[in-house]
């Protein structure tokens, strides 16, 4: 029979033994995530990856609300720290270094004769370039409705076309 009380905290070296061990404390972690989402009234969103690669989820709302929320905060946070221009030039070259390499990564590589790997790095990319890129233009919404109580309406719903439309043309 096992014995009950502290665990101690070192790599499980069977792999059967890791995989069970996993299996039960992940249970446990998205048990106590609801627990605190239910008692508490707290948003909560858990991302867990197995050994295996596999994605394990849970979330309260929304996950992709969440992180959008989330990017607020640490850019907001971010902008307090360090002012918000240099911020807003990082993150454009860092989108456009990522689209580069999303470009330079199919100039190279033909998606049928791909391995496994390769598509996985390529989904990658296109990921997060594709959440930045959300959570830039959830960002521009909502400086645009502070901007729009005091501009004409028409004026910035015109920015907002353009600006999506330079999305589509970057990204293309």
């Amino acid at each position: 029979m096992a014995r009950r009380g502290r665990v101690q905290l070192r790599r499980i070296e069977d792999k059967a033994s890791r995989q069970v061990r996993f299996s039960k404390r992940r249970a446990g972690l998205f048990k106590k995530a609801f627990e605190l989402a239910l008692l508490c009234d707290a948003e909560v969103a858990l991302l867990v990856f197995s050994p295996a690669g596999k994605l394990y989820e849970y979330s309260s709302s929304s996950i992709e609300d969440t992180y959008d929320r989330y990017q607020q905060f640490a850019g907001a946070r971010r902008d307090l720290n360090e002012g918000s221009t240099s911020i807003n030039s990082d993150e454009n070259a860092s989108i456009h270094y990522r689209l580069r390499d999303i470009t330079a990564w199919s100039l190279q590589n033909n998606a049928d004769e791909s391995d496994a790997n390769q598509l996985e790095k390529l989904e990658k990319l296109l990921t997060n370039a594709l959440r930045d890129t959300k959570s830039k233009k959830m960002l521009a919404k909502q400086n645009g409705e502070g901007s729009r109580s005091r501009a004409n309406s028409s004026g910035s719903r015109g920015q907002e076309e353009v600006h999506e439309q330079e999305a589509q043309v970057s990204c293309a």
